[in-house]
C-alpha cells in the first residue's frame, strides 16, 4: 500500500479516510472514482446521499437522539486536488496513487502535491459522520468537485439542495485561525493562432529552461515575493530580444492558473552563428535574476543549450509576432496589485501568470486575478485584457466568482471563538484570506446561511512542497467535534446567540 506511513497516525478514522484519498486519483475533472469510493462507504454505513448534475455529493445523517431540533450544520470540503509534479518525476494524476511520507513532523508526498488541500477537510468530515459518541444535530456533508479550477462545483451547486442553517468550511490552512471572508477571482485568457514560417537551413534552435523555484498558492503565497518562472522567462526573453530578433518555437510554462509557476521551457529559432552568444547571454541574465530572489527561490536554475531540429517539419512564429508576444509577456503585471485598507496586512488584489503555452503556432495563456473587492478584481482584469488588446491579441474573460464578505458580528463566529478557546486554550485569530473559498459562491445561493472556515496547518499548497503539520490535525478534528457538540445544544428559538 502507498499509505502504510499513515497507519500509526491519530485520529485513526480521519487518517484512514485520507489514506483512501491518497490511493484514489482525484485531480480536478477526474473525481468520479473517489466519489464512487465515498458513496460505497456511505452505503455501508447506512447514510443517505444524493449527487447533483455537477457531480457534487451531499451526505446526510440524522441528529443524535434528543437533538433533532438543533440547527442543521453542513460540513463542506472539496475532493479534487492540484496536480503538480517535479520536472524529473513521472506521475499520471489520473491513474497513479499519491505516496505520502513523514518528514520532520510533516506529512508530504513524494515528488507531487499531497492533496491535503482539501483532502484533510474531506477526511475530517467523513470521520465525523462515523465518530462514535459524537453529539450533533442534523448533519449534512457537502463534498464539491472542480474547486481548484475556478470553483466550478460550487458555482454549479444545485439550488435549494442544502437545508443547513450553518456551514463549516474545512479548507483553511493555518491552525489557530478562523476565516470569515475571502477573495473572489476571475480568469483572463488567450487562445490565438500565430503567424508561423518554416526554419530555413541557416537557423538552429536554442532551448532555455528556468526551474528550481519554490512556487506555491497564487493567493496565499502571492505576497511572499516568490518568483514566477513565467515572469522571469518573459524578462529574460525581453533582454535577449534587445540584442537580436527572436523567433519563438515553443513555450511550456505552468500547469494551473492558481499555482505560482515553478518551471518554464522555451525554444527559440535563430541564426546558427548567434546561438552561442545568446546562450551565454541567457546564462548571465539568469545569474543576474538570482540576485533579486528571496531565500525560498535560491534554487533557481537557468539552463540554455543548442538543440538540433527534430524530425519532420519545423516551424517558428514569425519575428514580428514573436516580438509582440515577448513585449506583451514582459509588460504583464504579476503579484500584489494592492493591499487591503479594510484588513491590514492582507492582500486585496493580485494577478498570477499561471499558464503559458506555445505549440504548433498556437499561443494560450491563463491568468488568475483575485481580489477581496469584486470591483477591483474586475478593474485589474480589464486592465490586463486592455494591454492584450492594445498588443493585437483577443483576450477572453471568465465570469469569475464572488468574494465572501466578512461578517465580524456573526453569532456563529462568537460561539466558535468560545469553543476554540475552551478546546485549544486560546481564542482564534480572525482572518480574511486572499484565496478563493467556496463560501462566497455557496453564500450567494444560500444568503441566510452563516459560515466560518478553519483547518489544520498546511504549507506549500499547489506545489510538490505541499505538507500538513501532523500535530495540528488532531486538535483540528477535536475542535470540529466540539463545535458540532456545542451547536447541537442550541435550542430552536435560541439560534446561535452569543
Amino acid at each position: 500500500m502507498t499509505t502504510t506511513v499513515l497507519n500509526d497516525l491519530t485520529p485513526t478514522s480521519l487518517w484512514q479516510h485520507f489514506a483512501m484519498l491518497c490511493e484514489t486519483p482525484r485531480p480536478s475533472w477526474h473525481e468520479a472514482a473517489v466519489m464512487t469510493r465515498i458513496t460505497e462507504w456511505a452505503d455501508r454505513h447506512g447514510l443517505a446521499y444524493t449527487q447533483d448534475e455537477a457531480g457534487n455529493l451531499l451526505i446526510k445523517k440524522p441528529a443524535t437522539p434528543g437533538h433533532d431540533n438543533a440547527p442543521t450544520v453542513a460540513l463542506q470540503a472539496h475532493v479534487d486536488m492540484v496536480a503538480e509534479v517535479e520536472a524529473y518525476a513521472a506521475h499520471d494524476f489520473t491513474r497513479d496513487a499519491i505516496w505520502p511520507r513523514v518528514v520532520d513532523g510533516w506529512l508530504m508526498a513524494t515528488d507531487t502535491t499531497l492533496g491535503a488541500d482539501n483532502g484533510i477537510g474531506v477526511a475530517a468530515a467523513l470521520a465525523a459522520l462515523e465518530e462514535p459518541g459524537l453529539t450533533h444535530g442534523p448533519l449534512e456533508v457537502l463534498l464539491t468537485v472542480a474547486e481548484e479550477v475556478s470553483l466550478v462545483g460550487a458555482a454549479r451547486l444545485a439550488p435549494g439542495w442544502l437545508s443547513a442553517d450553518y456551514l463549516l468550511n474545512l479548507d483553511t490552512e493555518e491552525a489557530g485561525d478562523v476565516c470569515i471572508g475571502c477573495a473572489g477571482g476571475t480568469n483572463v485568457a488567450l487562445d490565438e493562432a500565430m503567424a508561423t514560417a518554416p526554419l530555413p537551413p541557416h537557423e538552429g534552435i536554442l532551448t532555455i529552461e528556468i526551474g528550481g523555484l519554490a512556487g506555491g498558492h497564487s493567493g496565499m503565497d502571492i505576497h511572499t515575493g516568490r518568483a514566477s518562472a513565467n515572469r522571469l522567462m518573459a524578462r529574460l526573453l525581453a533582454g535577449l530580444a534587445e540584442e537580436q530578433a527572436l523567433r519563438l518555437m515553443a513555450i511550456e510554462g505552468g500547469r494551473m492558473d492558481n499555482a505560482i509557476t515553478r518551471r518554464v521551457v522555451v525554444q527559440l529559432a535563430m541564426a546558427h552563428e548567434r546561438i552561442e552568444a545568446a546562450r551565454q547571454t541567457a546564462q548571465q541574465l539568469g545569474d543576474a535574476l538570482r540576485g533579486e530572489l528571496i531565500d525560498e527561490d535560491q534554487g533557481l536554475t537557468v539552463n540554455a543549450r543548442a538543440d538540433a531540429p527534430g524530425p519532420g517539419a519545423n516551424t517558428a512564429v514569425t519575428a514580428e509576432a514573436s516580438a509582440a508576444i515577448i513585449e506583451l509577456l514582459a509588460g504583464l503585471p504579476y503579484g500584489v496589485d494592492a493591499m487591503s485598507a479594510e484588513a491590514p496586512g492582507t492582500v486585496e488584489t493580485s494577478n498570477n501568470i499561471g499558464i503559458l503555452s506555445l505549440e504548433h503556432g498556437r499561443l494560450t495563456a491563463q491568468l488568475m486575478v483575485r481580489s477581496l473587492v469584486d470591483q477591483q478584481r474586475d478593474r485589474l482584469a480589464e486592465r490586463i485584457a486592455g494591454q492584450m488588446r492594445e498588443a493585437g491579441f483577443a483576450p477572453t474573460r471568465s465570469a469569475g466568482y464572488p468574494g465572501w464578505a466578512p461578517d465580524a458580528g456573526s453569532a456563529l463566529l462568537a460561539r466558535f471563538k468560545r469553543v476554540h478557546e475552551a478546546t485549544i486554550g486560546q481564542a482564534p485569530r480572525v482572518v480574511v484570506l486572499h484565496a478563493g473559498l467556496e463560501c462566497g459562491l455557496i453564500g450567494a445561493k444560500y444568503p441566510q446561511m452563516e459560515m466560518i472556515s478553519f483547518g489544520p496547518t498546511i504549507r506549500g499548497a499547489h506545489s510538490p512542497a505541499e505538507r500538513v503539520e501532523i500535530e495540528s490535525v488532531a486538535p483540528f478534528y477535536t475542535l470540529l467535534q466540539n463545535t458540532l457538540a456545542d451547536l447541537a445544544a442550541v435550542k430552536p428559538a435560541q439560534g446561535v446567540s452569543s
